[in-house]
């Protein structure tokens, strides 16, 4: 679960099968009641109809915690970006960073670092669409050091500066879930 539409879908399905749940978060749902291997399968079934993914492998769930924490810092929080990501991760997962991103290179392809640009730079474009903030403002809040190394990995990764990206009418966006994949 990468978005709050998908926590709205998982609280749904869950109260279709009559199951009570103490949270539903990114990533995480924590249900009341213990699940038979029928229920959990019927559980399964109603979450794929949906697009969505019930995991039981280790490995897998947490790198969707990795996702899910990367999604809410770049995505969802107000907060500016100002602390070390390796940093977080590590203290929030209570691994060691260089298994987290071991692994994560091992199962997506992709680094973690990687994967935290792209993100980043899909919400640079979404707040250069709406207009909010000026490039210095989106700089400081996405926690770059300065506007030439935002604007210098903007380009790098979608080959346009951002106040072009700015002035094109069509403008190329990526849904959040389908980001790293």
């Amino acid at each position: 679960m990468v978005s709050n539409r998908c926590k709205l879908v998982v609280r749904d399905e869950l109260n279709k099968l009559g199951l009570h749940f103490i949270v539903v978060d990114l990533g995480e749902v924590e249900i009341m009641e213990n699940l038979n291997s029928e229920k959990r399968a019927l559980l399964k079934q109603h979450l794929l109809e949906c697009g969505l993914e019930l995991m039981d492998d280790k490995k897998a769930i947490l790198i969707e915690k990795i996702k899910t924490i990367i999604v809410q810092m770049v995505h969802h929080s107000e907060e500016t970006i100002k602390v070390n990501f390796s940093d977080y991760l590590s203290q929030k997962l209570d691994h060691n960073y260089s298994y987290l991103a071991s692994m994560f290179s091992e199962v997506q392809g992709m680094t973690i670092e990687h994967f935290i640009i792209s993100h980043k730079i899909e919400r640079i474009k979404e707040l250069l669409i709406y207009g909010e903030y000026n490039i210095t403002e989106i700089a400081w809040k996405m926690g770059y050091s300065s506007v030439a190394h935002l604007s210098s990995q903007f380009k790098k990764t979608t080959g346009l500066s951002p106040s072009h990206f700015k002035q094109l009418k069509n403008k190329r966006r990526t849904s959040i879930e389908d980001i790293g994949n």
